[in-house]
């Protein structure tokens, strides 16, 4: 076997170059004052060993050689006023090379500076906030978040992690929310990738958002996302609040193994499903969710209220003065919502509470306001008949639509599903035969066409649920054909002269102002939806578990009854008063609607959460009642 050639003193000579070479701008820069130090000192010692000097000037020494060089290597022009042609010879080689190196230092500092503004505009800088709020990946709700945030606390800083260009996500950020006066800072990195999630410092959060990202699969991403929050090396002492959002519900169970007790998990598509069904099945319901959701007027709050301890939770209903009880949770996040009237308030519950505000919950002097016995009606039961669904549209949430409706649905009652979605057939076929009480027919056609809904008489459907096509298109595409949907639904009920009752699924909570004038009785807008739950949960780390139960099969839900049941509609009593029929029943009763014409700037639809406890008002016959009830 040969030896091995050893490498010569020019081949590390050049080895060593290279790598330092690859040190970056920093490295250009030093080569070239090394080389320019060089020239400098060798002209220097040119001009004082061959006694070179100015024409008619005594010879120079080191010092001033090595300056009358410096100066010609930093500025060419130097040398216009040099006498004497052995002097200008050696200044005119200094400066060429003065020029050469100069050249080349700028030619270095703008790469440099374009490589460091490249890196700023791709967002890879690390975050030193804290108390921020995260929000990881992107999608449509993104911006409905950062605006409730905003609401929730005008001082908020908001950090969001996406797999995006920075300048893209803040262009699309001031775009959507030209009004948002909050500080909003974007980084682009791979949220599960601990890397890129330390940018963020998510373990001096005050709360972590976990977004479904768009593209195949998205709960997988989360559930890893939560992972790496929870098991990566940022974490600090204090335990993360996590609010993740999943698609499916049979990830949630995994999501929850993943994070423990700090994650909140929020079943989007299950969220939406259900408000759809039950703004379906009473007009308005839709607005009492935002209500409840949004950080604008009436919100759920939990408490620990000591003078409340010992007492049934009927006798606390009407103790509040700017508030209204409506359940109880523990420090577990076991939620009761409307638990029977004689259950006790145990030491370690908490209150649960829609208040304006916090510092509203405080328990009245005397406990209970006044009330006019003789003003509230007896109950009486009404049996429900067999309905008459149709559902226009479809997409991923059509399968647990139909699940919802068949839990509220008495057996003879029909749902005709009408689309012409690429997957429908496949995935509708799942659902035919599925539910005792509920029949279920299928017709593959646009139902966008007159021709279409004409031949299906709409007219003659107890609820008719509009879907969007959001799964095959772009947002705003699916709610174009959302509204054409409306309004020829509209032109058929007004042919024929009857009431339809109409809910839809809006994707972009700006397409509502135009849906309004289908006169639908209800919009359900999702993705608002969602950015309102995810929003709210990471301020509040009991809500999802009180929307889980709010919107549970098994626990109390929100109904929305004529007023006339509970009070009667020719005096004017209070709604400590309304509290009191509702309570008789077993309910718990916490705002009221009433038609109006005019919907307001906050588009409530007449509903009010939370309404002054003793102002009176006559309650008429189109006036409904806002109570949680079992059934």
């Amino acid at each position: 076997m040969s030896e091995r050639k050893r490498p010569s003193v020019g081949d590390r000579a050049r080895y060593l170059f290279d790598r330092s070479m690859s040190g970056g701008t920093i490295a250009l820069i030093g080569w070239l004052a090394v080389i320019s130090l060089v020239i400098i000192v060798v002209a220097g010692v040119v001009l004082t060993l061959t006694r070179i000097a100015p024409e008619g000037s005594e010879p120079l020494d080191f010092m001033e050689a090595f300056w009358e060089a410096l100066m010609r290597t930093l500025d060419a022009g130097t040398m216009g006023a040099d006498a004497g042609w052995g002097f200008r010879i050696v200044m005119l080689v200094v400066t060429l090379a003065g020029i050469f190196l100069v050249s080349a230092l700028i030619g270095v500092l703008s790469s440099g500076l374009d490589a460091k503004i490249s890196e700023l505009r791709k967002g890879r800088s690390r975050v030193l906030e804290s108390g921020h709020t995260i929000i990881l990946n992107w999608s449509p709700s993104i911006v409905s978040i950062a605006m409730e945030l905003a609401l929730a606390d005008p001082k908020v800083r908001i950090v969001i992690l996406a797999d995006r260009d920075k300048v893209e996500m803040e262009d699309e950020i001031a775009t959507k929310a030209p009004k948002l006066r909050v500080d909003v800072i974007c980084r682009s990195g791979d949220p599960c990738d601990l890397n890129d999630l330390a940018i963020v410092n998510p373990g001096a959060a005050k709360s972590i958002i976990v977004l479904a990202p768009e593209g195949d699969d998205p709960d997988s991403q989360v559930i890893k996302t939560i992972l790496a929050i929870t098991n990566g090396p940022s974490r600090g002492a204090q335990a993360f609040q996590i609010v993740a959002e999943i698609r499916e519900a049979r990830n949630a169970e995994l999501a929850r193994a993943v994070g423990g007790p700090e994650v909140q998990i929020v079943l989007a598509d299950d969220l939406i499903s259900r408000i759809l069904v039950q703004s379906t099945r009473q007009s308005g319901l839709s607005g009492v969710f935002s209500e409840l959701l949004g950080f604008e007027g009436a919100e759920i709050y939990t408490a620990k209220i000591d003078a409340l301890k010992g007492m049934t939770f009927g006798d606390a209903l009407g103790v509040f003065d700017k508030g209204v009880l409506i359940g109880l949770c523990d420090d577990k996040r076991a939620v009761r919502l409307n638990p029977p009237m004689d259950t006790v308030i145990a030491p370690d519950d908490r209150v649960v509470v829609v208040a304006d505000d916090q510092s509203a919950i405080r328990a009245r002097p005397n406990k209970r306001g006044p009330v006019d016995l003789a003003a509230i009606r007896a109950h009486t039961a009404v049996a429900p008949g067999p309905k008459r669904i149709l559902m226009l549209g479809w997409n991923r949430r059509g399968p647990s639509i139909a699940y919802e409706l068949s839990r509220f649905v008495v057996p003879g009652s029909v749902l005709t599903v009408v689309a012409d979605a690429p997957q429908f057939e496949g995935e509708a076929a799942k659902i035919v035969g599925a539910f005792a009480n509920l029949n279920v027919a299928l017709k593959a056609a646009d139902a966008t066409r007159e021709a279409t809904l004409g031949a299906l008489d709409v007219t003659t459907y107890d609820h008719v649920i509009v879907l969007g096509y959001t799964d095959n298109m772009s947002v705003q595409s699916a709610d174009t054909r959302t509204l054409v949907t409306l309004l020829q639904l509209r032109r058929l009920s007004d042919a024929a002269g009857r009431h339809v009752n109409v809910v839809s699924e809006m994707a972009d909570a700006r397409n509502r102002a135009l849906a309004e004038v289908t006169r639908a009785d209800d919009f359900v807008v999702s993705n608002q939806l969602v950015s309102l739950m995810l929003a709210q949960a990471s301020e509040n780390k009991y809500l999802s578990a009180i929307f889980a139960e709010l919107l549970d099969e098994n626990g109390s839900e929100v109904y929305i009854r004529p007023a006339s049941e509970y009070v009667a509609s020719d005096k004017p009593v209070t709604f400590d008063t309304i509290v009191e029929a509702a309570r008789q029943r077993g309910e718990v009763a916490f705002g009221y609607k009433e038609e109006v014409a005019d919907r307001g700037v906050r588009n409530m639809g007449g509903v009010v959460i939370n309404p002054p406890r003793h102002a009176a008002r006559v309650y008429g016959p189109t006036d409904s009642v806002v109570v949680l009830a079992r059934g």
